[in-house]
């Protein structure tokens, strides 16, 4: 089958690509390379166009009118970034997957999986989340997913489209077989910016906020591997519409899925990780929380097994050990001179 993949080559989108493909799907790529990759586009169909392009993306679906279903990953996503810069992340994460949503509907494509982020929750007590907890999203970018969310909510109650926002928690790790991974130049995650900092990138890792009312006063995350991800997009498409059936096919054709671990891990804890695996320890320093930062949350993960059949398989330090493998091999594999 065929996928629509806008973001297609990012650091997510591309290792869902080889996802697909590895059971074989065929991902047909749309991406503007404003922070894409056009080493992750190589041997595969890929549309160079912003997602907002109306043209271009009426001739996509000229051109593979067989295509299932669409997942939409192209988003501008750092946090710090957002809030020094709100109006170029509503005007690309909103206003852009607004256009192409409508033109999706238009066409009458009206499959749509949309990568969300937990980063939309409240901070509850415990830190536990489910797809009904409240939300509280405390910067530009984390208000765009939920703006996103409402959006095609509302576009599959009126239009007939049928929609499923998978809330991703933390990614890290890379493409276990080394296709893809992180793909920025200077990395904002945090396990990028350790793997910086052991490979003598950066001097020192930065540990931001520790003074939240946690088990270590650190930030607490759900980190959940990139692949364990990708598989979850994977078999929420290509088994759609009974995803639908099984949630008892919801008058509004719109369902919310949790993709995370369901375990809680504080940064400290990540880092005592990062070092375990890496074999010795790191320069690390502490600083105030980053504006848009939060306490965090972990994902309560049932619905994902119970609709889409997915729960994560891999561990944090294999993660880590992606990550350290992708860190050596990026600066080969991706030309950042341009």
């Amino acid at each position: 089958m065929k996928f629509l993949i806008t973001g297609g080559a990012g650091y997510i989108g591309s290792t869902i690509c080889s996802a697909l493909e590895d059971v074989g799907h065929t991902p047909i790529i749309l991406d503007s390379l404003v922070t894409g990759r056009k080493e992750f586009t190589q041997n595969r169909i890929f549309y160079h166009a912003d997602i907002a392009n109306t043209a271009v993306v009426e001739q996509i679906f000229k051109d593979h009118p067989d295509i299932q279903a669409t997942i939409h990953c192209a988003a501008l996503i750092v946090v710090p970034e957002s809030t020094e810069h709100p109006y170029e992340y509503y005007r690309e994460n909103v206003n852009k997957s607004l256009e192409l949503f409508h033109t999706l509907q238009r066409l009458g494509y009206k499959r749509v999986v949309f990568s969300s982020s937990a980063a939309i929750y409240d901070v509850v007590p415990g830190f536990m989340v489910n797809e009904s907890s409240p939300l509280n999203p405390s910067s530009p970018y984390a208000r765009t997913k939920s703006m996103m969310e409402m959006i095609l909510q509302d576009f599959c109650a009126a239009y007939g489209m049928k929609g499923i926002a998978l809330r991703y928690f933390n990614p890290i790790g890379a493409d276990p077989k080394m296709r893809s991974g992180i793909h920025v130049k200077n990395p904002t995650h945090v396990l990028g910016k350790l793997v910086e900092t052991a490979r003598g990138v950066q001097k020192e890792f930065v540990l931001t906020g520790v003074d939240w009312p946690t088990r270590d006063g650190s930030g607490i995350r759900d980190y959940i591997h990139v692949w364990d991800l990708a598989q979850a997009h994977v078999q929420a498409v290509q088994d759609f519409d009974a995803v639908f059936q099984r949630a008892g096919n919801p008058e509004n054709g719109y369902l919310i899925i949790n993709l995370g671990t369901g375990k809680g891990v504080t940064v400290i804890e990540l880092v005592e990780a990062f070092e375990r695996v890496y074999g010795t320890k790191i320069n690390k320093t502490q600083a105030p929380p980053r504006p848009g930062d939060i306490a965090g949350s972990y994902a309560n993960a049932d619905t994902a097994k119970r609709l889409i059949g997915w729960e994560a398989k891999l561990s944090i330090d294999e993660g880590i050990r992606d990550a350290l493998k992708w860190g050596d091999l990026r600066t080969s594999l991706l030309d950042f001179s341009k």
